[in-house]
């Protein structure tokens, strides 16, 4: 996939960018060169490797400090939804605003 003058200028427009002709060229190489990089690294056969948990892993082992997966706060539900001027079964209720 590459892109064109054309789809950098569009690019350009939404995302609300004044560049100059020299950094839309700047851009659509950069950009470009980009697509080519990800071209390469799809083309690359990956089949049987096993994703690594940390880019390190290939040359040490590593272990991960993991912290356990417990709450640590307390349940404040009741406190905070106090001042809450519509509230039903543990949930804030809020006006409709899609049709």
């Amino acid at each position: 996939m590459s892109l064109s003058p054309q789809d950098i200028s569009r690019i350009a427009h939404l995302a609300r960018l004044e560049l100059t002709p020299t950094e839309g060229e700047r851009m659509l190489t950069q950009i470009n060169g980009f697509f080519d990089i990800v071209g390469q690294m799809r083309a690359v056969d990956t089949s049987g490797v096993e994703p690594l948990s940390h880019p390190v892993a290939t040359a040490q082992d590593i272990t991960l400090r993991l912290r356990a997966d417990v709450a640590s706060e307390p349940d404040a539900r009741e406190a905070n939804q106090r001042s809450a001027p519509a509230v039903e079964a543990g949930l804030f209720l809020v006006p409709k605003v899609i049709e």
